[in-house]
């Protein structure tokens, strides 16, 4: 089903990505979010590498509310340039899917 989409997000920990977690499935743009904290990030910011550990959401939700969710997260989000990576997969069960899609209005 093409219409699921799959995106990560990193956040400075896992208190905050909770917080915003539960806003964006309030108001239905993420049917859900698995949090993996302590994940280890190398990263370049303003000319100089940088290194810390953060909290990964991978965010369930459709490509119809991929914008919304786009812009509520932008609004949401702690860092300056927050992580927004969508994943469009290649094979999802349809029982599955369906129930993103259903809770994601």
């Amino acid at each position: 089903m093409s219409e699921l989409r799959v995106v990560l997000c990193t956040f400075p920990d896992a208190a905050v990505a909770r917080q915003i977690g539960t806003v964006l499935v309030e108001k239905q743009y993420a049917a859900c979010l698995n949090l993996l904290p302590a994940v280890e990030s190398i990263y370049l910011w303003k000319s100089k590498v940088e290194a810390g550990s953060e909290t990964l959401a991978i965010i369930k939700t459709s490509a119809a509310r991929l914008g919304e969710l786009e812009a509520e997260l932008t609004r949401l989000h702690p860092y300056e340039v927050p992580e927004f990576v969508a994943l469009e997969p290649s094979h999802i069960s349809e029982s599955y899917a369906k129930w993103v899609l259903e809770s994601v209005g």
